[in-house]
């Protein structure tokens, strides 16, 4: 089941806390700097990008200019924006970031639903926190698809550790139509629907493994009918620079950073760190013998981070919804003392915090 209302309160703060430690010191930061807040997380980069879509709708044709289609973004986030916006007072702006803090307090939930079922209260509360700290954790709270993804992401990954198949393929569709990783949630779901096909035959299970993959599907074969084109879609990220190259590009990027560039940039040795971090921690996953479901979900999303020949930068972002990647570090937590726990914490939150600042004012790229 679910948290209770009280431990539900408990788990909002366990997310909130690191978001407003990160967000008060890019204010402050901001301040000194002499710029706002509230263009930062609410109008830049993919957020303008999404803003637009739900303003002016999609581009009709694929075009030749490098980085300039937007149909590289999938639908569901601006079309909420748009029909929330119209149900609501202020800017699309406004609504945009109102939804992705309300849809990370959903992840939040969910993240910490699905480290209770496996491991207990307590490690779904350092489960929930770890994801919240996380080092490009301020775009939990900007205008891009990460918190809506991971919530419906979590929330399906729970409704297959309890069974419910079908529930899991819903939103494992929503999430298709969220974000291009959203195929590994489509995976995952498909894969444990198979596997209970195995053990015994049901028209909802067939029906999960059918339905899950139908967003993902579904906005790429729109994408090819509206350019006119089979491969429409692949068109649009080859414009992006965002092919799959096997992880050549990737591991170019990790030498270039590591062991030749004289002053390499600290962000994209966050990033880098981040990915070997990750890489780590599905070994442990796999060691610990979690859920087939979300060891698809993450081998899946890993392959395809690790994978791209696109740019690099926003790779760390990319992994953000990959929650389960961090049970492992919880369970040891919630094993380990007061004072091991307190301290793992803290130093998570504050280089997030410091982490999330430098992203937003330092780093001239995108988050």
């Amino acid at each position: 089941m679910p948290p209770s209302g009280g431990t539900l309160s408990g788990v909002f703060r366990t997310a909130v806390d690191p978001r407003s430690t990160g967000l008060l010191l890019l204010t402050v930061w901001a301040h000194r700097q002499g710029h706002g807040v509230w263009p930062i997380l609410a109008t830049q980069w993919d957020a303008d990008w999404y803003l637009g879509i739900a303003d002016h709708g999609y581009a009709h044709e694929l075009g030749t200019g490098h980085n300039a289609n937007n149909l590289a973004f999938f639908p569901l986030y601006p079309t909420l924006v748009k029909a929330l916006s119209a149900l609501t007072p202020g800017t699309r702006a406004s609504t945009g970031l109102g939804l992705a803090v309300i849809a990370s307090l959903v992840a939040a939930w969910g993240v910490f639903a699905v480290g209770d079922r496996l491991y207990g209260r307590r490690a779904g509360v350092l489960l929930t926190t770890l994801w919240a700290a996380l080092p490009v954790g301020l775009v939990q709270w900007m205008g891009y698809t990460e918190s809506l993804f991971t919530a419906l992401a979590a929330w399906s990954m729970y409704a297959v550790l309890t069974g419910r198949l079908l529930t899991a393929a819903w939103l494992a569709a929503f999430a298709g139509l969220t974000r291009p990783t959203g195929i590994a949630v489509a995976a995952a779901v498909t894969t444990a629907a198979l596997l209970a096909l195995r053990r015994r035959f049901g028209l909802r299970t067939l029906a999960a493994a059918v339905v899950a993959p139908l967003g993902w599907c579904g906005y790429v074969g729109w994408v090819g009918l509206r350019v006119g084109r089979w491969d429409g879609y692949l068109a649009v990220q080859r414009l992006w620079h965002n092919e799959l190259d096997g992880g050549v590009e990737t591991l170019r990027q990790m030498r270039r950073l590591l062991v030749y560039a004289p002053k390499p940039e600290l962000f994209l040795v966050m990033v880098t760190l981040t990915l070997i971090a990750s890489v780590v921690l599905f070994g442990l996953a796999l060691a610990d013998r979690q859920p087939v479901a979300l060891l698809v979900f993450t081998a899946v999303l890993l392959a395809i981070v690790l994978g791209s020949g696109g740019v690099y930068f926003p790779r760390a972002r990319f992994l953000m919804p990959a929650f389960p990647l961090l049970l492992p570090l919880a369970l040891h937590l919630s094993r380990a003392s007061r004072r091991c726990r307190t301290l793992v914490l803290a130093g998570a939150v504050t280089v997030s915090a410091y982490c999330g600042a430098y992203m937003a004012l330092v780093y001239p790229g995108a988050p």
